[in-house]
């Protein structure tokens, strides 16, 4: 009997947690890494010299020998591993190279999707590496988090391909969980060094059992209006303040960021090669320690705001965001990008699957010029501006705050939309 595939499960679930390999294992994930980001280029290198030999009018024999050269480059494994004899060498897991060559298809698949996701690029050599690999089950062995070539060995430590026996930390209260399930797949791990020297390893998990419990029904139901003012404003008046973030530690990343690019100038006017000038070095983990500051405090405000908002209603219902349209806007990109709304959407999206409450996005139109109370839109002169925080509507008389009417208009659509849906 064959195994399911990580597809065929009715839940996924996502868990990271914190290697801690040896100076051996540093070097082997450098090197997959390293033959992940070459696969993956050597795709793109070969597809854009043919696409550059397809806008040609007139085909030559030598031109269609060059083509079909090219094509064979990156037909197999093996024709990649005849043009990088190191491919081969020991320490190089074979599933990064499967990944890489997947990864590189997928970003076509995503092209073609999504237009504005832009074709596939190089892969540039930076402090962050990472590499994917994938679990292999025997036949006849049960599925679980215990049983694979990459597995659990104890609340400490894992075994992964080729990097064998590694220490690892992670939420207690979340392996516990994990751990008393019977059938649970490891799917797609991705292994990964940060900016800042650490190495982390990310799990798709996959099972017929829900990972989280669902809340408990509360009838409850609340629009929610992303602004620039603040982080939302909700259909029940309540107003929940931007912590921003970027902006508390904008002086202080920008003074390490120059005193980081005077280094760098002064490095190359010696010489000295930027890996191995120490002060380099060591003023690009302290700019990449701010940034990566900032990155947790934001996610962990919007972890807890979006957890909330989950567990204490039925339906949540927001705006469809437009980032791309509202990033023009120089004046609020830098607010906008800091309020990292986006991200807020997603974690709200995904937490209301996981825990059985209904997320519904509605068209954001007129949702500010409309008076929740008799429908009123406001046009022409009357048209409300960015100043415009508070409102009376000249239909019926109402008083406004802005973003508060904008959140009841926003729960009133998704309520309409959900109806139509059923």
């Amino acid at each position: 009997m064959e195994h399911k595939k990580m597809a065929d499960y009715a839940y996924h679930y996502g868990l990271n947690v914190r290697i801690y390999p040896s100076q051996q294992q540093k070097e082997m994930i450098r090197r997959n890494a390293d033959a992940a980001r070459c696969v993956y280029n050597e795709h793109v290198a070969v597809n854009k010299e043919i696409a550059r030999f397809g806008r040609r009018s007139i085909y030559i024999d030598f031109i269609e020998k060059r083509i079909e050269a090219l094509r064979e480059r990156i037909r197999t494994v093996t024709a990649l591993k005849d043009r990088y004899p190191w491919l081969r060498h020991p320490d190089i897991d074979a599933q990064s190279i499967a990944n890489a060559r997947q990864n590189y298809q997928r970003a076509w698949k995503q092209f073609r999707a999504v237009h504005h996701a832009g074709v596939p690029n190089f892969h540039k050599k930076t402090s962050v590496e990472s590499y994917q690999t994938n679990p292999h089950y025997s036949k006849g062995t049960e599925i679980s988090l215990f049983t694979s070539n990459a597995r659990f060995l104890d609340k400490h430590h894992l075994m992964l391909p080729k990097l064998k026996r590694i220490r690892f930390q992670g939420s207690r209260k979340i392996l516990d969980r994990l751990f008393a399930r019977k059938e649970v797949r490891i799917g797609t791990i991705t292994i990964m060094k940060d900016s800042r020297h650490r190495y982390f390893a990310s799990f798709q998990l996959g099972s017929d059992e829900p990972f989280v419990k669902t809340s408990p029904k509360t009838k409850a139901e609340i629009g929610i209006d992303l602004n620039v003012e603040n982080f939302y404003a909700d259909s029940n008046g309540e107003i929940v303040a931007n912590p921003r973030y970027y902006r508390r530690q904008k002086r202080r990343l920008a003074n390490a960021q120059r005193k980081l690019s005077r280094r760098i100038v002064r490095a190359k006017k010696e010489h000295r090669p930027l890996r191995e000038a120490k002060n380099v070095e060591k003023q690009r983990l302290l700019v990449a320690r701010l940034t990566a500051q900032v990155m947790q405090r934001r996610r962990d405000f919007l972890h807890r705001t979006s957890a909330t908002l989950i567990k204490n209603h039925d339906l949540v219902a927001a705006e469809e965001l437009r980032s791309r349209n509202l990033l023009k806007n120089h004046a609020l990109a830098m607010s906008i990008q800091d309020n990292g709304w986006r991200m807020f959407l997603s974690m709200l999206t995904y937490k209301a699957a996981l825990y059985g409450k209904n997320f519904v996005t509605v068209d954001p139109r007129n949702t500010t010029q409309t008076c929740h109370a008799c429908g009123h839109i406001m046009s022409g002169k009357e048209k409300l501006t960015l100043k415009d925080r508070e409102w009376i509507c000249p239909k019926c008389g109402i008083h406004h705050i802005r973003d508060v009417n904008a959140a009841k208009n926003i729960l009133a659509r998704a309520k309409a939309k959900l109806v139509s849906m059923h």
